[in-house]
C-alpha cells in the first residue's frame, strides 16, 4: 500500500508542472487557480448565463425600415435587400413574440428556420450587406470562412466554435447567444468535388457537422481537451462543489451563407436548357451570370456538390447582382461610402482636406470595372491613382486638394502644378467649387431621402437642416448618420439652453426655426459650445427682455434669425410694440 503511494506524485508537483506549461504555452494569461483560494472571488467564466439578459422583447424593426437603411449603404441588389431585409426582421420579430407571448400554443414543432444562402460574385457586397444588418439590428454577429473548418473529432476547426465565439460576442450571455447571426463566407468551397471517394473531412463533413446547429442542437461551451476549458470547469467545481454544464441552443440562432458559386451557372443552364426541350426556355433572356443564378434549384445545388440535407437547411435564397461601371459610379458618390471616407481619413491624418470631382469618379469607376473584381476594386484604384500625392502632399504647406481627372491621367504633372506656388490661388479655386458641388449633392441626396433618413434619427431635416447636415459632412470626416445625429446633438444643446434660461432667469424664451438653424451654423463654424450660446444669449437679450416683462407683464419671447443678427433693432421693435 505504502509503494503505491509512494507511486502517486505530490499534488504540487502536478500544480507546479501544469503551471509551467501553461506559462510556456499561453505565455502567463491562464494560471491554475489552487483550491486554497477564496471560495468568495469571482468566477473566471464572465458575466454568466442569464442574469442581466439583453433580451429582444425591444426588438421592433420592420423589413421596410431595414431596407431603407440598406439603401444607405447599398447601390442596387434590390431584389436581395428585400429577401435579407424580410426575413431577417421577421426571424427576430418571431423570437420576441415566443419571449413575451404567454400562450405556449404558438409553439410549433418543428418549425424551420429562415437560413439563408447569398450567391454571387466576389466584389458585390455579400459580407458587407450582412455585416450592415448585424449592427443595425443590434444582435450579437460572427463571421468566418467555411473553408478554415473540418468535421469535429478532426484537426481543424470546429464548427461548434462558431457557437461559442458567438457567446463571446454577447459578453458571456447566453440567452442573447441563442439569438445571433452567423455569417459562413465561401460556402461554395465545400461542396463535394464530383471525383472524390470517400471521407472528405474539409468539404462534406463540414457540411454533416452544420446540420444540427443549423436546425437545432445544445453545443457545450466546455472545449474538449482545451487548458483553458478545463481550468474554468475546476474552478466552478471547487466553488460550488458541482459540475457546471453550460450549453447554447441553437434554435433561434439565424445562419446566412455565401459564396461566388462560379461554376454553378454551368449546371443550371444544362438543366434549364434540357427542360426546354427545343421549346426555347427562360434561359434566353438570361444575359449575365446572375440571370442564371436566379434560376438555380436545389436539384442544381446538390449536383453542385452539396449534401441534400445541407441545402434542405437553407430555405431562403437570394442572388446578388453583378455590379456595372455605373454601379460603381454610384458607390463612390454614395455619403457613406467606405472608400472615399477612407481617403479622406487618411489625407486627413496629415492635416488635408480631400474632395473629389465627378469626372474623377467616373474614371476610377471605369478603372475599378475593368478589374473585373466588383466593389474591391474601388479600393486598389483609388490607392494606386492617389498614392505619389499621398508620398508628396503631406511634406508641402497644401491643406487642400481636389482630385481632377488630370491628377489620375497625369499624376506627375498634376502634382507638380499643385506644388507650384503660383498655382496656389486657382487650386483653392478649384477646391472651393468641388467642395460646393459635393455639399449641393449631398443635400439632395438627402432631401430625396428626407422622410426615411428624419425617421429614423428623429430629426425633422428640411431643405435648410439638409444644408446643415451637408456642411458638416464636409468638414468632418464621418458618415451621414453620424453627421445628422451631430445636427441633432447640436439642436438638442439649442433646445436645453431655452429651458436653462427659463430657470437661470425666469423668461421663457423659444428660438423659432430659422433662429435654430442659425445657431446650428454657428455651432458648426466655430464649435462654439451650450456654456457660449447660454452667456452670448444673456448678454444680448437679458437685459432688454427684462425691461419688457417688467413694464407689460410679458413673459415669453420668440426670436426669430433677424433678432440674433441685430438684437437691438429686435428689441427696440418690442418696446416700441408696447408703448404703441
Amino acid at each position: 500500500m505504502n509503494e503505491k503511494n509512494e507511486n502517486i506524485p505530490d499534488p504540487k508537483r502536478i500544480e507546479k508542472e501544469l503551471g509551467e506549461f501553461l506559462n510556456k504555452k499561453f505565455g502567463g494569461t491562464v494560471k491554475i487557480l489552487s483550491p486554497s483560494l477564496a471560495t468568495n472571488e469571482a468566477p473566471i467564466t464572465g458575466k454568466g448565463t442569464s442574469s442581466g439578459r439583453k433580451k429582444l422583447v425591444n426588438f421592433n424593426i420592420k423589413p421596410q425600415e431595414l431596407i431603407a437603411y440598406l439603401d444607405q449603404y447599398i447601390v442596387k441588389q434590390k431584389r436581395a435587400k428585400s429577401v435579407l431585409a424580410t426575413k431577417i426582421c421577421t426571424h427576430f420579430n418571431r423570437v420576441k413574440h415566443l419571449e413575451t407571448t404567454k400562450h405556449s400554443d404558438v409553439r410549433i414543432t418543428g418549425s424551420i428556420k429562415s437560413n439563408i444562402l447569398m450567391l454571387g460574385p466576389t466584389g458585390v457586397g455579400k459580407t458587407y450587406i450582412v455585416k450592415l444588418i448585424a449592427k443595425r439590428i443590434g444582435v450579437p454577429f460572427v463571421k468566418a470562412d467555411a473553408t478554415k473548418f473540418s468535421e469535429t473529432g478532426y484537426v481543424g476547426g470546429d464548427v461548434d466554435d462558431l457557437v461559442r465565439d458567438l457567446v463571446k460576442e454577447a459578453d458571456d450571455d447566453i440567452e442573447l447567444a441563442e439569438c445571433g447571426i452567423i455569417y459562413l463566407d465561401e460556402i461554395d468551397k465545400i461542396a463535394a468535388s464530383s471525383n472524390l471517394r470517400g471521407a472528405d473531412i474539409s468539404r462534406t463533413g463540414v457540411q454533416r457537422a452544420l446540420l444540427k446547429p443549423m436546425e437545432e442542437t445544445d453545443v457545450d461551451l466546455k472545449v474538449p481537451h482545451d487548458p483553458v476549458s478545463m481550468m474554468q470547469e475546476l474552478e466552478s467545481f471547487q466553488r460550488t462543489g458541482k459540475r457546471s454544464e453550460r450549453r447554447v441552443n441553437t434554435s433561434n440562432i439565424l445562419f446566412i451563407m455565401s459564396g461566388a458559386f462560379s461554376d454553378l451557372n454551368e449546371i443550371v443552364s444544362r438543366r434549364v436548357t434540357h427542360h426546354a426541350m427545343g421549346f426555347g426556355s427562360s434561359l434566353a433572356k438570361a444575359k449575365t451570370n446572375s440571370d442564371i443564378l436566379k434560376q438555380v434549384t436545389a436539384e442544381d445545388l446538390v449536383e453542385f456538390g452539396f449534401e441534400s440535407e445541407f441545402i434542405g437547411r437553407l430555405p431562403v435564397r437570394c442572388v446578388l447582382d453583378t455590379l456595372s461601371k455605373d454601379d460603381l459610379f454610384t458607390i463612390l458618390t454614395m455619403p457613406n461610402n467606405p472608400v472615399i471616407l477612407g481617403k479622406r481619413l487618411d489625407f486627413a491624418a496629415y492635416g488635408i482636406d480631400i474632395v473629389f470631382t465627378p469626372e474623377a469618379l467616373d474614371i476610377l469607376a471605369q478603372r475599378a470595372f475593368e478589374e473585373n473584381t466588383g466593389a474591391r476594386g474601388l479600393v486598389s484604384v483609388v490607392e494606386n491613382a492617389l498614392l505619389e500625392f499621398e508620398e508628396k502632399l503631406p511634406s508641402s504647406t497644401i491643406k487642400r486638394f481636389v482630385v481632377t481627372p488630370g491628377v489620375i491621367t497625369d499624376p506627375r504633372a498634376e502634382l507638380a502644378l499643385i506644388l507650384a506656388d503660383e498655382n496656389r490661388d486657382q487650386l483653392e479655386l478649384a477646391f472651393l467649387e468641388a467642395i460646393q458641388e459635393t455639399r449641393q449633392a449631398l443635400s439632395n441626396h438627402i432631401l430625396n431621402n428626407w422622410k426615411s433618413l428624419s425617421l429614423h434619427h428623429g430629426l425633422t431635416l428640411s431643405k435648410e437642416r439638409s444644408d446643415l447636415v451637408a456642411q458638416y459632412y464636409c468638414t468632418h470626416v464621418t458618415e451621414l448618420g453620424t453627421a445628422i445625429q451631430s445636427i441633432k446633438t447640436y439642436y438638442e444643446s439649442i433646445k436645453k439652453v431655452e429651458v436653462d434660461f427659463y430657470h437661470k432667469h425666469d423668461i421663457n424664451i423659444v428660438f423659432e426655426e430659422d433662429a435654430i438653424d442659425s445657431l446650428i451654423e454657428q455651432f458648426i463654424k466655430y464649435e462654439i459650445t451650450s456654456d457660449d450660446l447660454m452667456a452670448k444669449i444673456y448678454n444680448d437679450f437679458y437685459d432688454g427682455l427684462n425691461l419688457i416683462r417688467e413694464k407689460s407683464g410679458t413673459n415669453r419671447f420668440f426670436i426669430p434669425r433677424k433678432a440674433l443678427l441685430d438684437q437691438e433693432a429686435f428689441l427696440a421693435e418690442l418696446i416700441r410694440k408696447i408703448i404703441s
